[in-house]
């Protein structure tokens, strides 16, 4: 059941665990890509949401938003832009980087607000679900280590050959470049057409992200979320780091 409030947004009844994100070319211009408020933030809710191309974003206070913006930042992982100075930090091999070795650390450190006086979107709620999505297998992280201390990271969500990407953190200069390019490496190795980047920013268009229109978005989703994901725990594989 699905309650609408308008033409868009709809309302998404909480105590309906069958209830259904409309269409989603049904999005507002402005705010740009917000399609539905409320519904809960279930495993099953979550993973159709990602294959539809919808994600939630949402602060402290409010209910929950779930958003599909037009066009779609994305990044393609053979198309990763890596600067002189990355490049300088990759080759002194600063970092030690893992992946799924502290799941729950890495949300934490991306949880943390960025400023003093600022807020933090990954609510308890939003860590507990991300946490039950690595739990079952959905969801990544990215560790970089310096001195045996996480010193930043990432995390997203993985269906198919698609990875989502939600959020990344940095305690120390590069680290969490550091962290997108290794995890881009392997998903090439792994022939995963797009990394979902969600909205535009200037640090990952500087890395190579670009626009793609949601219909162009959703029409890979059809495709790669349909596709078998890696076989077995997730890690980065024997000489990747060589590059």
């Amino acid at each position: 059941m699905i309650l609408e409030q308008g033409p868009a947004p709809f309302w998404l009844d909480p105590d309906d665990p069958d209830a259904g994100f409309p269409d989603v070319e049904r999005a507002l211009k402005e705010p740009d890509g917000l399609l539905a408020i409320g519904g809960d933030l279930s495993v099953p809710r979550l993973l159709e949401a990602y294959r539809r191309g919808i994600f939630p974003w949402y602060g402290s206070g409010q209910p929950i938003l779930w958003w599909s913006p037009d066009p779609r930042l994305v990044l393609r992982p053979g198309d990763l832009r890596i600067s002189r100075s990355l490049t300088k930090t990759l080759r002194k091999a600063v970092f030690r980087v893992t992946m799924d070795s502290d799941f729950a650390a890495v949300v934490e450190g991306c949880a943390a607000p960025r400023r003093a006086d600022s807020g933090t979107w990954i609510t308890d709620a939003m860590k507990a679900a991300y946490i039950e999505l690595h739990r079952q297998g959905y969801a990544h992280s990215v560790e970089c280590w310096h001195e045996g201390r996480l010193v930043g990271g990432l995390y997203g969500v993985s269906i198919g050959r698609v990875f989502f990407g939600e959020s990344m953190f940095t305690r120390m200069s590069d680290a969490s470049k550091v962290a997108l390019v290794q995890l881009a490496r392997q998903l090439e190795r792994w022939d995963f057409p797009v990394i979902d980047c969600q909205v535009y920013t200037p640090h990952l268009e500087d890395l190579g992200a670009t626009s793609m229109s949601r219909l162009d978005f959703t029409r890979t989703l059809e495709r790669a979320c349909a596709l078998p994901p890696p076989a077995g725990p997730w890690a980065f594989e024997a000489g990747l780091f060589d590059r």
